[in-house]
């Protein structure tokens, strides 16, 4: 009876701690894979942000550049339309060529700081590819010193031409037309401004403003 109760007694069951832990932890390939994974994951995220830096450093630029352009094209409008029509004993201070022009206006009145605001201005493109304006106060007598040299404000980099074109309304039998020079006793009725850029692909529509001719 006693080797029969010890042939049927159970043996205990196999202890499965080992086999947990070995189950809980991750094999070598397992690692690489996700090493793999993580690498794939993080070249993507790098490129994504490059990308989208990439993308915002040309918007932002881009914007800039049409801010300036909008800025200068108030500008010259600006001045355009206040142009001194000359008077009945002179003929307007307008010196028109195809590629610059010189004429006297009014500044804005935030030049009124410098005790008048009547200037003689000039436009044209530099050397260095850049849109200038030069200006003095207006002279009101005559000088018999030299004049002092004008200021110059550069209004846009990277230009390659500037194409004017002034506009003689039809008169009689003659017929309106643009000119590409201005001289006469009155100014013309419309002043059109070609900007080419050095970049074909940058671009502006033609700056088309009216003097006002009948200003006192």
């Amino acid at each position: 009876p006693r080797h029969r109760a010890r042939g049927n007694r159970r043996r205990p069951y196999p202890r499965r701690g080992g086999a947990m832990k070995r189950a809980a932890g991750f094999t070598l390939l397992e690692v690489l894979v996700a090493l793999v994974v993580f690498g794939l994951l993080m070249a993507g995220l790098s490129q994504g942000a490059r990308v989208g830096l990439r993308a915002w450093s040309v918007q932002a630029r881009q914007s800039a550049q049409w801010s300036d352009l909008d800025a200068v094209d108030r500008t010259l409008r600006g001045l355009i339309a206040r142009m001194d029509p000359g008077g009945q004993r002179r003929n307007p201070l307008l010196r028109g060529g195809p590629h610059a022009f010189a004429f006297t206006t009014e500044l804005p009145q935030a030049a009124a700081a410098m005790g008048t605001t009547r200037a003689d201005v000039a436009l044209g493109v530099d050397a260095d590819h850049r849109l200038v304006l030069r200006w003095r106060p207006a002279d009101h007598v005559v000088r018999f010193a030299p004049a002092p040299p004008p200021r110059v404000a550069v209004l846009l980099d990277g230009v390659a031409a500037l194409d004017l074109q002034y506009w003689r309304p039809p008169a009689g039998v003659q017929a309106g037309a643009w000119l590409h020079a201005w001289s006469g006793r009155r100014l013309p009725a419309l002043v059109r401004l070609h900007i080419a850029f050095a970049d074909p692909a940058r671009r502006w529509p033609d700056i088309v403003a009216a003097p006002a001719r009948d200003r006192p």
